[in-house]
Parts: C-alpha cells; sequence; structure tokens
C-alpha cells in the first residue's frame, strides 16, 4: 500500500501540485476567516468549504470549474440555513437530510457539475451537525462560507491555475440509460435507503455522533457505479478509518488541540488527502480520520471512547452502504465493466485513426487528445474491476481473467502511445501498409464488441517502421483479450451482442 502511494505515477507532479495547492488555499482561507475575526466554529467552517472547492470542482476546463465554483453557495448556503432552523427538530431534520442525500447522488446524472453540487450540499449539512450550527451562528456561517470560497477561488484561478497550461482533461460520462435503468436514479435510491439505515441505527449507537455513519454511508457510494466497487470502497474506508483512529491514539490525543502543532498535522492531513485521494482510498480515509480528530482536539471534546465511537458509526454506514448495494436495485459488477471495457475499445480504435490519419498528412488530425481520454477511460475499467482482483476476492479464476484484461488493456495504451508519439514526429513518413494494419485493428474492435469471430493471428515479420511496429502489437493485444473476455462464465467481463 505504501508503494502504491508513493511510487505511483504523477505525470506533471500533477497530484503534487494540487495537494500543495490544496494546502495553500486552505490556509489562506483560514486566515482570513481569523482577520476577519470570526471564530474557531466559523473557521472551521470556512477552511472546510475552502477544502470541498478545491477538492470536488473537477469540470473539463478551467472555464467550467470557475462556474461550478461560483455555484457552490447557491446549494450550500440554503442547505446550511435548513440544517441550522431544524436543529431542534430531529424528525424534519433527519428527513432533509435523507432528501439531500438522494438529491445529491441523483444530480450526478449532470455530469462534473452536478457530482460537485451535490457532493458540497451532502458536506454542508454534516459540517452543521459535525458544529451543532444553531439559527443564531448562521450569518458569521455565511461570511466564512463566501470568504473562504473567495480565498480558494484566488487561489485555484489567479495565484496558482496550472490547468491553463494543460489541455482539458475528458471526464467520462456514466453509463446511461433512463429511468430505473439509469445508473445514478439507482444508486440515488440505493444511498438514500443506506443512509436511512445509518441514521436510525447511527442514532441508536449515539444521539450525538449519529451523522457519522450516514457521512460513511455517502462517501462510500462517490465515485463508484456498481455493487463491487461500493463493497470495495466500503472494506477501504473501515479500513482507512481504523488505521487512522490508531494514529490519532498516538498522535492527536497527546496534542490536548495544541493550536500550533495542530495546525501543522492539520496542513499535513490536508496534504495526504489530496495527494492520495487519486491512487488509495484507504489512505484518504486515513487522512480525513485524522484531520477529523485534530479538529474535535481544537474543539477541546477529544478521547479514546469518542474515537471507538467514531469507529462503530463508520462501521455502522458501511453495513447501510452494503446492505443497499446488494438488495436494492443491485448494479452488477460486470454489467457497468461491459459498458467501459467496450467504451475503452471503441477509444483504441478513435485513437489509431486519428494517428494514421496524422500520419498520412492530415495536420487536423490529434491523436493525442483521444490518447488522453483512454487514460481516463482505462481508469473507470481498473475501478471497475478492482473487486475482482480484490486479494480478498474468493474466486481465483476471475481474479486471472480480469488481471488479464487489465494487463492487455494497458498493452493497447502502450502501443497507443507508441504510435502517437510516431505520428508527432514532422519526419514521419507513411506507410502503404499503414492502411491494412489499421483496417485490422477496426476490424479487431468491432469482433470484440459486436460478438462476431476474430479470427487467427497470422505471423507477420518484424516491422522496421515504428507505427506500423505499434499497429502489429496493438492488433496482437485486442486478439489475444478475445479468450478473457470470452471465457465461458456464468458472468463474463463483456456479454457478446447478438
Amino acid at each position: 500500500m505504501l508503494k502504491r502511494v508513493f511510487a505511483a505515477p504523477d505525470p506533471g507532479r500533477a497530484r503534487l501540485r494540487f495537494a500543495v495547492r490544496a494546502v495553500l488555499g486552505i490556509g489562506l482561507a483560514v486566515v482570513v476567516c481569523g482577520l476577519a475575526g470570526h471564530s474557531l466554529v466559523g473557521a472551521v467552517t470556512g477552511g472546510l468549504a475552502a477544502l470541498l472547492a478545491l477538492f470536488t470542482v473537477t469540470d473539463a476546463t478551467v472555464r467550467g470549474q470557475a462556474v461550478t465554483t461560483a455555484l457552490l453557495p447557491l446549494v450550500g448556503l440554503p442547505v446550511l440555513a435548513a440544517a441550522a432552523e431544524l436543529h431542534d427538530h430531529p424528525v424534519a431534520r433527519d428527513l432533509t437530510f435523507l432528501a439531500v442525500v438522494g438529491a445529491g447522488v441523483y444530480a450526478r446524472r449532470w455530469g462534473p457539475r452536478g457530482h460537485s453540487l451535490g457532493v458540497f450540499a451532502f458536506m454542508t449539512f454534516f459540517v452543521a451537525q459535525f458544529l451543532h450550527a444553531t439559527p443564531g451562528q448562521l450569518p458569521e456561517l455565511y461570511a466564512a462560507v463566501l470568504l473562504s470560497l473567495l480565498t480558494a477561488a484566488a487561489v485555484r484561478f489567479g495565484l496558482w491555475c496550472y490547468e491553463r497550461r494543460m489541455p482539458p482533461a475528458p471526464v467520462p460520462a456514466p453509463p446511461g440509460g433512463g429511468g430505473l435503468a439509469r445508473v445514478t436514479t439507482r444508486q440515488a435510491i440505493q444511498a438514500t435507503a443506506g443512509a436511512g439505515f445509518a441514521l436510525v441505527v447511527g442514532q441508536l449507537v449515539s444521539g450525538q455522533r449519529w451523522y457519522w455513519a450516514v457521512g460513511a454511508t455517502w462517501w462510500i457510494f462517490v465515485n463508484t457505479t456498481s455493487r463491487g466497487e461500493t463493497l470495495v470502497r466500503g472494506f477501504r474506508r473501515v479500513l482507512g478509518t481504523v488505521i487512522g483512529i490508531g494514529l490519532g491514539l498516538l498522535v492527536a490525543v497527546p496534542l490536548h488541540g495544541a493550536p500550533v502543532p495542530t495546525a501543522a498535522l492539520l496542513a499535513v492531513c490536508v496534504f495526504g488527502i489530496f495527494y492520495t485521494a487519486a491512487v488509495s482510498y484507504t489512505w484518504m480515509m486515513l487522512s480525513v480520520t485524522l484531520l477529523a480528530e485534530l479538529l474535535y482536539g481544537l474543539l477541546g471534546v477529544l478521547e479514546p471512547g469518542l474515537l471507538a465511537l467514531r469507529l462503530a458509526e463508520t462501521g455502522v454506514g458501511a453495513i447501510g452502504a452494503v446492505l443497499a448495494v446488494l438488495f436494492v436495485l443491485p448494479v452488477t459488477t460486470h454489467a457497468i465493466t461491459d459498458a467501459w471495457v467496450q467504451r475503452a475499445l471503441r477509444c483504441v480504435h478513435a485513437a489509431t485513426a486519428e494517428a494514421a490519419a496524422r500520419l498520412a498528412g492530415d495536420e487536423g488530425a490529434d491523436p493525442a487528445s483521444r490518447l488522453a481520454e483512454l487514460e481516463q477511460l482505462l481508469g473507470r475499467v481498473r475501478l471497475s474491476l478492482a473487486p475482482l482482483v480484490h486479494p480478498l476476492n474468493p474466486m481465483p479464476a476471475r481474479k486471472r481473467r480480469a488481471r488479464r484484461v487489465l494487463a492487455l488493456l494497458d498493452d493497447c495504451a502502450r502501443e497507443i502511445r507508441g504510435l502517437a508519439a510516431v505520428a508527432a514526429d514532422p519526419v514521419a513518413s507513411h506507410d502503404a501498409r499503414l492502411a491494412a494494419a489499421c483496417w485490422r485493428v477496426e476490424a479487431a474492435v468491432e469482433a470484440l464488441t459486436g460478438g462476431t469471430d476474430l479470427g487467427v493471428l497470422a505471423d507477420r515479420p518484424a516491422a522496421a517502421e515504428p507505427a506500423l511496429a505499434h499497429l502489429h502489437g496493438l492488433e496482437r493485444a485486442l486478439v489475444e483479450l478475445a479468450q478473457p473476455l470470452r471465457a465461458p462464465s456464468g458472468s463474463p467481463l463483456v456479454a457478446p451482442r447478438v
């Protein structure tokens, strides 16, 4: 797990810059709130608002990110008002919280912006419970949220907008459908059901900290699609919480809320959340847990019993998520994997065609953009297949097949990267055999996604032309993919379409 985080590729040091900018933006937001005379509760609220703005806004373009950031108060402030006004009305508060959960997940159908606004709405309600916000505190909390969002935006879009020098990152849309066939609709119902279970049982465990269970259920659903992904994420959340609590007993509890060392450790936790989020949910949850413990230390309520309670509520939330994905409109792992693998294969074909057109002299062809899209799609395939390659998966045959699929798709991506690099060379010449090789790649993709026979790969002499060598390697990987994708099983990775 350590190797996965610290040895994971970080092209262009994007994760490092993402994490450092977050520490800077959130730190400045807290300082601004302090200079404005806000209390500790106001400063914590502002810092968490800045964290969410910097973490959850993931639109493909800088302009889109700015628009989404500007929209955050429009959903956050009304939810904050509702949470505070309903503080002394538990039934209405609980029903409103569940409505926010369902609406927040349902909003994912509108892409990254809907996802960001849904997360911000949920977390605003959650933070109000975390801080026991009351109507009398609303003016200060409003001001803290607005000041912090402005400060975070100034850092992100003014002081250090490194995205302006990068091409827009494609964001794959979730699998579609209509009504209950749409994944986002099913997940909204699942999340509401799971959160309802967590809310009721969480209140039986603790009448004061029940919202932890609802929060655990919510975050287990974030960035997952199938029941398998949700089960793996639930396991990783509990594991990260357990490790974080152990670390908190060694670090956070002895500090007793001392301001200077606590502030330093909070910065480390923020860095850890942002740096590890893309590669290890367990490590991210470790950082989140320690951050929460340090905040409770600042508020003067941290003790070992509270940490044990957090673990219990996290377990309740994880159980709620598991029950929901297993019994409420379940979305199977293989159905989602089917959709993502086919989209990745289509992207392989499109990238090959763009590269071939560029080699043929078409200056408008851009294989690099297709390559970026392919990397995003392969990330979704890996996430979807994570349950099958997990060490605790008791089905070794399916695990081997899933690993083989991932390895061959990685081979495809490597050959596409090489082909795109050759195509970018202005002196690269067009070989007449490229057209035939591209046609064979197209035929292989059509066969894999259409359920027809790929035939047998003919022996080909080693190609001296680099582009042709990459096409031959790509064709070989596609043909070899047929075996694991079509191996007889009760739950195929890609179902033939006939």
